[in-house]
């Protein structure tokens, strides 16, 4: 087996089930072991604590090859002595909360999960007391197991059941009644709220029923709340655009005051407002930097490469913070948030348009549930002031088009291919009419167009996981896209040969 093939940045990723195409499985049990008693020596390595005297958790999202994967995990820690922690079902934020409650005190923690990836993926999340593994971390790993690297067959200690999302539920239900304080009904500040959610059959459905429920709110318009590992309703991705217009529907449908969708394993949301417009992408960017804005003035949010120039302005201009543009990867921005911090320089937020957002204040773990609460306590606090969650961002501009396409890469060596690509773009840029590369890029080339030449923006850059550039091109004016892609074709296309 080449474990190489499951790395997909900080996570693992495979196939657990046969698929529609064909795809054989490359990540059964077997596999599962060896990558857990792998992470267990380098958890062992870094934290200096041998595997008897560890705690490691482990929870699964409801993927049909979850429970197996999960068994199969626990069973090989605990033959090593280690003391395991089964949470059953939970959310990838909730195991990081494993090693910071006090009651589960965890030296590590695995998630089983594929995220929104189809239902027959599975991977694995690993996390320490510092947060989520980062790249280089996992390819040791993954190095370890394909060495065969394990720690010493112990006696066999009993693997513990334990529920680790009533305890994280507990923790977000008194975050919300402490800062909304309602003078009404301290234990039910929620109480005249409609909220509606869609959990997409993932592992969401317990924000609804065991946090909003209890506090007050009225989740009747809520939809796909049981976990079904076959996502019979829509993809679990707020992303998705058939996931977004399904939340926006329930939402007029039901006349919910907003609604929240959360993807597979809850470390991403994003959100409706009363009149089903998404608030996702830069949106859910605007609105968690809002959150934080009066609390934390001036300060710096980092997004990912694709933001718009109009969520710039809304940051820099209404909000008064300062923006830096960084990478894709969810990793990436928060590594440099964090990077940041370590400077001086005063970072609270770092966010992805897909939806992980990560605050300072949450140990900058992207948590979906931790931003929609902080959402939820907002909309609380607005609504006794009679407006509503929305106004926050009403000042944030919009592009009048946007595209994505994502260029295939015929080449053996992909990389050197897709850098003469973007050297050769930005080299055309430089010298044409109309044009301009931005400075600082942190990723690809990013152009902006003057209004007669497109009158808005592209970035090329390479995937993250694939043999493909995906071009993102936003325009201010009607028609403004196609003139962007005239302006670039003659490289791309003609020099290149990339499919536009």
């Amino acid at each position: 087996m080449d474990f190489k093939k499951l790395q997909n940045g900080s996570d693992i990723r495979g196939i657990a089930l046969p698929g529609a195409n064909g795809e054989p499985p490359n990540l059964g049990e077997a596999e599962c072991e060896a990558l857990t008693l792998a992470f267990i020596c380098w958890l062992s390595r870094k934290t200096g604590t041998a595997p008897e005297n560890m705690t490691v958790s482990i929870g699964c999202d409801p993927r049909l090859s979850g429970a197996a994967l999960k068994q199969a995990a626990a069973h090989a820690m605990a033959s090593c002595g280690i003391k395991v922690l089964d949470c059953g079902l939970a959310s990838t934020p909730a195991m990081f909360m494993s090693t910071v409650f006090p009651e589960f005190d965890c030296t590590g923690a695995i998630m089983v999960t594929a995220s929104h990836l189809p239902a027959n993926r599975n991977g694995f999340k690993y996390f320490d007391r510092e947060g989520g593994l980062n790249k280089e971390d996992i390819s040791q790993i993954v190095s370890f197991a394909q060495s065969g690297n394990a720690p010493e067959r112990k006696s066999w200690k009993n693997i513990e059941k334990t529920n680790l999302l009533e305890a994280y539920c507990s923790f977000l239900k008194e975050k919300i009644k402490n800062e909304v304080n309602s003078k009404t009904d301290f234990e039910k500040p929620l109480a005249g709220l409609k909220i509606a959610v869609d959990a997409g059959n993932g592992a969401g459905g317990f924000y609804a029923q065991d946090i909003l429920a209890p506090l007050g709110a009225d989740i009747s318009g809520s939809q796909y709340l049981n976990p079904d590992g076959t996502f019979p309703s829509h993809a679990p991705n707020p992303e998705d655009s058939e996931a977004m217009k399904s939340i926006s529907m329930a939402v007029l449908a039901s006349g919910a005051d907003f609604g929240l969708i959360f993807d597979t394993d809850v470390d991403r949301s994003a959100a409706v407002d009363r009149r089903g417009r998404e608030i996702s992408r830069n949106g859910i960017v605007a609105m968690a930097a809002a959150l934080i804005a009066e609390s934390h003035p001036g300060t710096t949010v980092v997004t990912d490469s694709v933001t718009s120039d109009q969520l710039t302005v809304f940051l820099t201009e209404k909000l008064q913070l300062k923006h830096l543009r960084f990478k894709r990867g969810y990793k990436n921005v928060i590594n440099k948030a964090i990077g940041l911090g370590a400077e001086g320089v005063d970072c609270q937020l770092a966010i992805e348009t897909s939806g992980h957002a990560a605050f300072k204040e949450n140990y900058f773990l992207d948590d979906g549930a931790y931003l929609a609460t902080k959402i939820v306590i907002k909309a609380a606090q607005l609504a006794a002031e009679s407006t509503t969650i929305d106004s926050l961002i009403s000042e944030l501009g919009e592009p009048a088009e946007a595209m994505e396409l994502r260029l295939p890469i015929d080449a053996a060596d992909f990389s050197s291919f897709a850098d003469e690509a973007l050297n050769g773009l930005r080299k055309y840029a430089e010298v044409q009419p109309g044009m301009a590369v931005a400075s600082p890029n942190y990723e690809g080339v990013r152009i902006s167009f003057d209004k007669e030449h497109g009158d808005g923006w592209c970035l090329l850059r390479k995937s993250l996981h694939d043999p493909l550039l995906p071009l993102n091109i936003e325009s201010n004016s009607e028609g403004g896209c196609e003139k962007i892609l005239r302006e670039v074709r003659p490289v791309l296309k003609e020099k290149f040969n990339l499919e536009i």
